[in-house]
This record gives structure tokens, C-alpha cells and sequence, in this order.
């Protein structure tokens, strides 16, 4: 038991001094009362894993669309829904954040999303048995975002059982350095599961390098230091970081972090990115709406508007 307990507190105290690094060096209700609208489901068929997915659209010479949305915000059922909207859409790869007590890659608004999804009593045995029954219905496939934690309460070989019983596909965990992520890529490949990597503007290039070659399924680029949310205007060394990161690997880059408008999507993708994350206005949408109808509408709308950019 005391054993548990230091390995807890050191996990804990590991956590808070992870903070400053991540943020400066490293990557970042209601029941219904009328039926929502409801996206055409798919015959459930398995969808593509994010390499073959990217593999595809670059093909087709397309640009992949990967929105991101909390689950259990405003709550689990919407997000069921805003799942299969988000497919409908044309989304190639849908990111879905598992809410989390202290995220430290997230804004206010992703922040905000995380704490109403727990306080109505959203956990991960509950977010895996929506997955379970939605997946089947989708054609894209699903990342799970979550924090280190989580992985750690189950251990990581049955996290990945489960995840993988899900339908999930890819995983980004924001809060593992590098060095740390061996164990998780030996058990996620058994899986089948892709761990992507983040890398940020502050990176240095033999890191950078280091991280492209181990991350899988598509290399996540930050666009900017410090935490996710919308941002005016997408920071224009993007550009040149792309660059630099095609020259180390034949990988796809997906940018992410600040992006929030069509114009956005159009400028990145012109950029030479392999796709583009969207994630705290889709969370804003869900979340501010006046009824979770309205914000599945707002999303499908947001969404269309969002994947025409990139056509």
C-alpha cells in the first residue's frame, strides 16, 4: 500500500513539474427533447487506421480534416452524435479528448469542456461503451486524446485491450516526453494502435527529428508555444517548421492548436500540411449552445464550411 501510494504522489509531483517543460519546450445535460439530427449511418465496417487514411487522401491529393471535440460535453449521447456528424461531414480522422482533472495542453476552452464532461459524471468506462456502440457506424478513424494518467490507473497493457475493443485507432497522449514513450508504442503496436507524437516551435531539430521517426500514424505539429485555443491568425512559422519536418521524414504532419477558421485550414494546407486539427471552436460550438440540437447543427454547418476550404 505505501508503495501504491509513492508511486501515486511521485506520478503526481512528475505531472505538475511537467507543466513549465510542456508549456515552453515540448509538445501540447439534458436529455433530449426532441431527436437530434442524425447523421446517415455506415454499415459497420472497420475503418481505415491513420496511416492508410493519410496514405489515401495523399493519393487523391487531399488534405486530411481532423476535428477534435471533448466527450461528455455537453454529454455522452451528443457527443455520440456529434461523432457521426462529424463523419457525415467528410472529417478523416476525428480526435476525441478524454476529459481529464488537470490538463495542462489545453486553453480555457477545451479546460472548461473537461470540467463540465466530469462534473456530470463522464468516465472512461462510460466514454468506451459510447465508442463501442458508435464506431461501428463510422468511415473515419478515431484518435483518443488523454493524459498519462488514466493510462497509468488501468496499466497500460489493458488500457490498450480496451481502447482496442473500442474501435480506437491512434492515441495522442500530450504529457509523455519522448524518452518515456517506449513502453506505450510496444503495447500500442501490438494493438495495432498508431501513438502519435507532438513537436512544437520551440523544439530543437535533432529532437524534432528524434520524435518524427518514433511518432506514428502522423507526425502532430503545434502551431504555437503554450496551450490549445483559437487564435486569430495561425503563426506564421508554420510554414518553415513544415518544411524542416518534411526534410526529416516522408511521414504526414498534421497542424494543430489555434486553428478556427476556414481561412485558417486553406492557409496550413496550402502550407504543405497533411492535415489540419481543429479543436477548440468545434468544443466551443458544443459547448455554449443553447441546447445540444442547436450545437449539433452549429457543427455540421462549422464542419461543412471547414472541409470545403480544403477542397
Amino acid at each position: 500500500m505505501a508503495a501504491s501510494l509513492k508511486a501515486t504522489h511521485f506520478l503526481q509531483l512528475k505531472n505538475r513539474q511537467a507543466r513549465h517543460s510542456f508549456l515552453t519546450h515540448s509538445p501540447e445535460r439534458l436529455t433530449f427533447s426532441q431527436k437530434p439530427p442524425m447523421a446517415a449511418l455506415t454499415t459497420a465496417t472497420s475503418a481505415a487506421g491513420l496511416s492508410q487514411t493519410f496514405t489515401n487522401l495523399r493519393q487523391q491529393g487531399k488534405v486530411a480534416l481532423i476535428p477534435y471535440i471533448t466527450a461528455g460535453d455537453p454529454n455522452l449521447e451528443t457527443t455520440a452524435e456529434a461523432l457521426k456528424i462529424l463523419d457525415s461531414c467528410g472529417s478523416d480522422v476525428i480526435e476525441l479528448g478524454v476529459p481529464y482533472s488537470d490538463p495542462l495542453a489545453d486553453g480555457p476552452v477545451i479546460q472548461a469542456a473537461a470540467t463540465r464532461s466530469l462534473q456530470r459524471g463522464t468516465n472512461f468506462d462510460k466514454i468506451i461503451a459510447m465508442l463501442k456502440d458508435v464506431t461501428p457506424q463510422l468511415s473515419c478513424p478515431i484518435a483518443l486524446f488523454t493524459y498519462y494518467n488514466p493510462i497509468l490507473k488501468r496499466g497500460v497493457e489493458k488500457f490498450m485491450d480496451t481502447v482496442k475493443d473500442a474501435g480506437v485507432h491512434g492515441l495522442v497522449v500530450p504529457d509523455v516526453p519522448l524518452e518515456e514513450t517506449e513502453i506505450l508504442r510496444k503495447e500500442a503496436s501490438k494493438k495495432n494502435i498508431e501513438l502519435v507524437l507532438l513537436t512544437t516551435p520551440t523544439t530543437p531539430t535533432a529532437r524534432m527529428k528524434s520524435i518524427v521517426e518514433s511518432s506514428e500514424g502522423f507526425v502532430y505539429l503545434v502551431s504555437s508555444v503554450g496551450v490549445t485555443g483559437a487564435r486569430a491568425s495561425v503563426n506564421d512559422k508554420v510554414e518553415s517548421l513544415l518544411k524542416q519536418i518534411k526534410e526529416a521524414t516522408s511521414k504526414p504532419v498534421a497542424v494543430g492548436f489555434g486553428i478556427s477558421k476556414p481561412e485558417h485550414v486553406k492557409q496550413v494546407a496550402a502550407w504543405g500540411a497533411d492535415g489540419v486539427i481543429v479543436g477548440s471552436a468545434m468544443v466551443r460550438i458544443l459547448g455554449e449552445a443553447k441546447s445540444p440540437e442547436e450545437g449539433l447543427k452549429e457543427l455540421q454547418v462549422f464542419a461543412t464550411s471547414l472541409k470545403s476550404a480544403l477542397s
